[in-house]
């Protein structure tokens, strides 16, 4: 069966992956490393994992299985999930894969590497309407060809 995992400590697009998956009768893991103060629904599990900085990565990467999803911003998790056959979407509906993930990991490795020269600025755009309603297509695109491929 398809669960889908959320790296959930920053996620912003909690209630969209909801929607979804209680759509389509899934279950969602939500890993964060701080509690998370909301009402789920049955099929949605709140994981707390210890407070170092990869303990939810970590918890992912071991519990995913091939075909299953991962909703993170983190390149270096969504690389390790992908490893696994699972795959990887970020909250702003990119889509991670074998094709795109060494030039996402080069790009994370540059962005870093001018933000400690301090050539570029280290701010994150702001999330919009927009962004969620990529977001929700995206997803359910996902899960549709997972679906259609099983």
């Amino acid at each position: 069966m398809l669960i889908i995992y959320v790296d959930a400590d920053a996620c912003p697009v909690k209630e969209e992956v909801f929607r979804v998956a209680m759509r389509h009768n899934l279950q969602v893991y939500l890993v964060s490393n701080s509690r998370l103060n909301m009402i789920v629904d049955i099929n949605v599990h709140k994981i707390q994992v210890n407070s170092d900085p990869d303990a939810a990565d970590n918890w992912i990467s071991e519990h995913i299985n091939s075909g299953d999803i991962v909703v993170t911003v983190d390149i270096l998790l969504a690389d390790r999930c992908l490893k696994k056959g699972a795959r990887a979407i970020s909250p702003t509906a990119k889509i991670f894969n074998d094709d795109n993930i060494g030039s996402a990991k080069a790009m994370r490795e540059l962005r870093t590497y001018l933000r400690e020269t301090g050539v570029a600025p280290s701010y994150n755009a702001t999330f919009s309407k927009q962004n969620r309603s990529h977001f929700l297509q995206a997803l359910e695109e996902m899960i549709q060809s997972i679906k259609r491929n099983s």
